[in-house]
């Protein structure tokens, strides 16, 4: 459906080319200061047209605070955003060939068997222009986690096709055993991914910036398209968020990743890379947490961890729930469907055809989804503090509870 999260619910409504996109925010805790301008910022790192390997449509993406909000703080209720689509340009799905075939790897077929109608322009549903709601959401999600928690969402482009910025290797298949990757992951800021020299592709390496950035340029002078990953740090995030079972923290996490649209694999710490190392090299053993930030044994309202992990092959994740380590992950995106390339296919009437597709599109999708998949881990967190927040409000009004060991000494049961 078009709603996620529990506690912070985001529903995000418009098409590809439809007169506006936006979402409606219910659960935002009232009191905190915001404006569009909050917002913006990671619609403007996201939209269209900011280089020369990204599509040329040209949209501003100027989002209009529409409710849940008055002198520019929250109100506790819904809030409502939307962003008007200046530069949509349907008939180029118009023309006598585009509206007789099914876009080879596009959902023009997968919505028309599901709903009967599809949209006659544009990917509808299907489309990116539906992520701007998701930013915009998270966005939000993203300010109330700074404020209150100092979390901190980074990502950044990992690889463009067969170019990465950490390759396997025989010594470290995954890059959670990497001292080099660890160190990016603990200190990267979302202003050096946005430098000048890392810029328009977002990898925080200025040689390997030249070398993804050739690749692309190669791929859309060809009229093709590439895919690649994208990998997101969260730090400073509390322990103890996730439940037990099914809606383990990786796997929302995976849920709202692989909800993007264009994308193929999520893996969360080690990896894959991580099934070819040992257990004695891949266990991440405990160790005594450094101290509390001015001395205090609580944070934002959760209790300061007593220990934390020597490694992190565990990504910060450990029975689906946050060990209080920075929590890392990456999201393999496919190439564009959309190229400039002729492609035989098959026609709706099942007759087979050329297709010689039309319209505005990315060679490669990668540096703009950083900001969607900051967004959408933003809207992951921000629900589990949330839940964690209810469960703790609630036991708190209790009165402490002991537990009584055989020899007759008692122990705290939970920690108070």
């Amino acid at each position: 459906m078009s709603t996620f999260g529990n506690y912070f619910r985001v529903t995000t409504y418009g098409e590809s080319h439809c007169r506006s996109v936006g979402c409606i925010v219910d659960g935002c805790p009232p009191g905190m200061q915001l404006t569009e301008e909050d917002v913006q910022t990671q619609l403007t790192r996201r939209r269209p047209g900011q280089s020369a390997i990204t599509t040329p449509r040209n949209e501003q993406d100027t989002v209009e605070i529409q409710s849940g909000t008055e002198f520019g703080v929250t109100l506790g209720t819904p809030i409502g955003m939307r962003v008007m689509n200046k530069d949509q340009r349907p008939k180029d799905y118009g023309s006598s060939t585009m509206d007789l075939y099914p876009r080879p790897s596009h959902a023009d077929w997968t919505y028309l068997e599901k709903y009967g109608v599809k949209a006659s322009s544009g990917g509808g549903r299907s489309s990116a222009r539906e992520t701007i709601g998701r930013v915009a959401a998270g966005a939000i999600a993203e300010k109330y986690l700074r404020l209150a928690h100092g979390v901190e969402i980074v990502a950044f482009v990992s690889s463009v096709g067969n170019q990465f910025l950490f390759p396997p290797t025989p010594e470290h298949p995954t890059a959670s055993t990497n001292p080099e990757f660890l160190k990016l992951i603990s200190d990267i800021t979302r202003e050096q991914v946005d430098a000048p020299e890392f810029f328009p592709v977002r990898c925080p390496s200025k040689e390997a910036t030249g070398r993804m950035k050739k690749l692309v340029e190669d791929f859309r002078d060809r009229k093709d398209s590439i895919g690649g990953t994208v990998t997101c740090v969260i730090r400073n995030v509390p322990s103890g968020l996730g439940e037990p079972c099914f809606d383990k923290l990786e796997a929302i996490l995976a849920h709202a990743m692989l909800s993007i649209p264009a994308t193929k694999a999520f893996e969360i710490g080690s990896g894959f890379g991580g099934c070819q190392v040992p257990g004695s090299i891949h266990n991440d053993p405990f160790i005594k947490a450094g101290a509390a930030p001015n001395g205090s044994e609580k944070t934002s309202g959760f209790p300061k961890p007593r220990l934390t992990t020597k490694t992190n092959n565990s990504g910060g994740i450990q029975g689906g729930i946050s060990n209080g380590a920075p929590i890392y992950f990456n999201i393999g995106f496919k190439p564009p469907a959309t190229i400039g390339q002729a492609q035989t296919t098959s026609t709706y009437d099942e007759e087979e055809g050329i297709l010689e597709a039309k319209g505005r599109h990315d060679p490669c999708v990668v540096p703009r989804a950083v900001p969607i998949v900051e967004c959408m881990a933003a809207l992951v967190i921000m629900d589990a503090v949330m839940a964690q927040h209810a469960r703790q409000s609630a036991r708190s009004l209790l009165p402490p509870l002991k537990a009584t060991r055989p020899a007759g000494e008692t122990i705290p049961l939970l920690a108070e």
